[in-house]
């Protein structure tokens, strides 16, 4: 069949349909089944999104009984506003390293004067004046930060280079306040390993630059779970890791110390 004859017996088909459509449509007694004009609109989002809501009612349950204070925020503009409502008025606030924070805007907000704010992105800050910044951060009012990963048991899982975040997590501030994205929530403790090793630390490590195996590979050097090495790497495996520390936030002795806001948009890592 040559290539002329193949296109126009194409195009003749295809008048055809598009004829046979039209004279459906003409009929009294058609109507497309996901019409506009139908009573009840049909989405198929809102399948999805009802099956993600009982993801994120099963993760604020298991949070409260770990005694975490958890609430759900549908968008990214509601984060300030519930923030001011959590803090009171004049408090000293420090913040961990979170894309999260500085993409909600956060970070803008907490220069306008209203607290406190130990600002270790001030322009031309020291090293010395950074750790007096992380010091001065353990005697804060609220300590605001992430979390790399949310569990539906209930848990937090944090890894940390520095680890400046996780010990001001672990003690000292009064409170702390850890804006997540429903992104974030996986179903296990093992999926939140997984989840770091291949896709948050690789996209930390390229934010920072550190030059580590995930950035040049796009995922961890031990990209697996297994009984030996359930976090950590295998000795000196990546020399530029910022994996150092391996910490999961489980039942607190304090209840409501921690507070996790859920945001319904992507953020973060």
């Amino acid at each position: 069949m040559n290539a002329p004859y193949l296109y126009h017996t194409m195009h003749r088909l295809l008048l055809q349909c598009i004829k046979g459509i039209a004279s459906l449509e003409s009929s009294p007694s058609f109507e497309y089944p996901y019409s506009m004009s139908n009573k009840e609109e049909v989405s198929m989002d809102q399948h999805k999104q009802a099956i993600q809501q009982k993801q994120i009612d099963r993760t604020i349950a298991a949070l409260e009984k770990n005694n975490f204070e958890a609430h759900y925020i549908p968008t990214i503009e509601e984060v300030i506003p519930t923030l001011e409502r959590l803090i009171p008025s004049g408090s000293t606030i420090g913040v961990g390293g979170s894309a999260s924070l500085e993409e909600a805007g956060v970070h803008i907000w907490l220069r306008s004067g209203r607290d406190t704010f130990l600002d270790r992105y001030k322009p031309g800050i020291t090293a010395e004046q950074t750790r007096e910044i992380f010091l001065k951060s353990f005697d804060a009012d609220t300590y605001l930060t992430s979390a790399n990963a949310v569990t539906e048991h209930g848990e937090l899982y944090n890894v940390d280079g520095q680890s400046n975040r996780i010990a001001a997590m672990l003690w000292g501030p009064k409170q702390v306040v850890v804006v997540a994205s429903i992104d974030k929530i996986v179903p296990s403790l093992r999926s939140a390993i997984l989840r770091v090793k291949q896709v948050a630390a690789p996209a930390n490590a390229t934010r920072l630059g550190t030059g580590s195996h995930c950035t040049k590979e796009g995922v961890c050097v031990s990209n697996s779970v297994d009984d030996e090495h359930l976090m950590a790497l295998e000795a000196g495996a990546c020399e530029n890791n910022i994996c150092a520390n391996y910490v999961v936030f489980s039942r607190q002795r304090i209840k409501g110390r921690i507070k996790v806001l859920l945001v319904g948009e992507s953020l973060g890592y």
